[in-house]
């Protein structure tokens, strides 16, 4: 065979935690490929990132209380364990030794903010950039690294598979797709805001690597458990109000001025993201209005959030009362992995917001995203190097690119459909009639893309392909799931919802 490209350890995914994969398995010799579909850093969701990175500050124990609170008490504790095993290590190692990111310090200390769902202050951050001070840096290390390759503009399209065992991905990069073979392959692909009208995710987070692994069979968990944040511009553009300000005192009020937070949870605006969220859009109906008010903050808004404030400027917002509405923004499930990020096919491996490592439960607690991507990309990285890469390459799918009749805007038209059926019966709250609904609408969604995926190599295709094929699963996760925890909310469950459906001083 003619006409592919080998490497000892493949990574598909550009953000921290496939470049903290990559990291690792060059540190232990290997020759990395990184193939991503970005083109820019800001093509990853790490790079929007805005709180900052938890740490556990020399009380890890207190950190394990706080993310299992956010979960509702279903992450996995052994998981949550691995995490702050490694978490001030590989911080300091990776950040702040290697890349040397300049977080934000107070005195002779770092500036620890604080955010929802934390009894202390433990965040490193950088104003509310932090996501770009870490990934820029990291990304021009390895573009550096005489052991890494970064292929951008690369989608991969389907992995290779044989009894078992993936072999690597098939790629974009031709017509008729270019195999890429490797030792071992680590999923680093992102989240799946695009499957949303409304996200704070790129618009590249098409569920790629969760699509991938479960189609070579790849057991995939708590799909159903779907993250909203709770304050995103309320505008045609919206983009994320870092928690970080309602962590220094910013509150959010109502279309009649009132704080309503104090009446849905004992820690009011600092409770966990699924009751805040589910709050911010009771206290939206029949109004549409609720506001972040940063009037309340501790610190100067302007010269503490200048991008965030930059933001709002574009915007036409002037004011102290910044206009929100809750909006898709993180996946707590996945391809289910190990403490390694190994998945239940041999050689395949996954990190990053594709993962359910098992940390977040059904809610993630704000600041672990980075942190669980760096602990998992390394660990994954380094445990990858050691499949090696015996040079076997089987036969790869025939892909085509031979049918003129596509129209142009059909993968446009159908995304458009696939956002409205996520949105009406798989968003913050659910009825499972209407998650069944959303079933039976999809699979005919998939089917119409399939009959067209058969003949054509096209990017888009797939990544609409690969979007129907996660939302079918979240479907199926939440049909599964009759019982409300965290982010899956079921409304007609009865007594065993999460928080009352009116405010408790009724």
């Amino acid at each position: 065979m003619t006409g592919y490209d080998t490497a000892d350890v493949l990574v598909v995914g550009s953000g921290i935690a496939g470049c903290a994969a990559a990291l690792a398995a060059a540190r232990e010799g290997a020759d990395v490929l990184v193939v991503t579909k970005a083109t820019r850093p800001e093509d990853a969701s790490t790079d929007w990132a805005q709180g900052g990175i938890s740490t556990t500050r020399g009380d890890p124990e207190s950190l394990k209380a706080d993310v299992l609170a956010a979960s509702d008490g279903t992450a996995d504790e052994d998981a949550i364990d691995v995490l702050l095993e490694d978490a001030d290590d590989a911080v300091e190692d990776v950040l702040l030794e290697t890349l040397e990111v300049e977080f934000d310090e107070a005195g002779d200390d770092f500036d620890y903010t604080r955010e929802a769902g934390h009894s202390v202050r433990r965040i490193l951050h950088v104003d509310a950039t932090t996501g770009t001070h870490i990934l820029r840096p990291f990304l021009e290390y390895l573009d550096d690294h005489e052991r890494v390759e970064i292929r951008q503009d690369t989608a991969a399209l389907e992995l290779l598979t044989h009894e078992g065992r993936v072999h690597g991905v098939v790629t974009d990069e031709k017509a008729d797709g270019n195999p890429v073979y490797a030792g071992a392959t680590v999923l680093a692909t992102g989240g799946v805001g695009v499957l949303y009208p409304r996200s704070t995710n790129p618009d590249d987070a098409t569920g790629d690597g969760i699509a991938m692994a479960a189609l070579a069979g790849a057991e995939v968990a708590d799909l159903e458990y779907v993250q909203f944040h709770p304050t995103a511009f309320d505008g045609d553009d919206p983009f994320l109000l870092s928690e970080a300000l309602r962590g220094e005192g910013a509150v959010l009020r109502n279309g009649d001025g009132e704080r309503f937070m104090p009446d849905y949870h004992p820690d009011a605006d600092l409770a966990p993201r699924d009751v805040v969220a589910r709050a911010v859009a009771r206290e939206r109906e029949g109004t549409d209005e609720v506001v972040l008010d940063v009037s309340t903050l501790e610190d100067e808004f302007e010269a503490d959030y200048p991008a965030i404030a930059e933001k709002c400027r574009d915007r036409g917002i002037d004011g102290d009362e910044i206009p929100v509405a809750p909006c898709e923004h993180f996946l707590c499930g996945g391809i289910d992995v190990d403490d390694r990020g190994r998945t239940s096919l041999d050689r395949l491996y996954a990190v990053g917001e594709c993962a359910r490592t098992g940390v977040h439960g059904a809610n993630r607690l704000a600041s672990t995203s980075l942190l669980e991507g760096l602990v998992w990309g390394l660990r994954a990285g380094a445990d990858a190097v050691g499949n090696g890469n015996d040079g076997e390459v089987i036969e790869a799918p025939d892909l085509r690119n031979s049918d003129p009749e596509l129209p142009e805007r059909f993968a446009a038209e159908k995304f458009v459909r696939l956002q409205r059926t996520m949105d009406e019966y798989l968003g913050l709250e659910r009825d499972l009639e209407d998650v069944a609904r959303a079933g039976a609408v999809l699979r005919r969604l998939k089917g119409e893309v399939d009959a067209y995926t058969r003949t054509r190599t096209s990017r888009s295709l797939y990544e609409l392909r690969h979007a129907c094929v996660t939302a079918l699963l979240i479907a199926r996760s939440a049909a599964e799931n009759p019982e409300s925890r965290g982010c899956h909310y079921v409304v007609d469950e009865g007594a065993n919802q999460a928080e009352p459906e009116t405010p408790a001083d009724d």
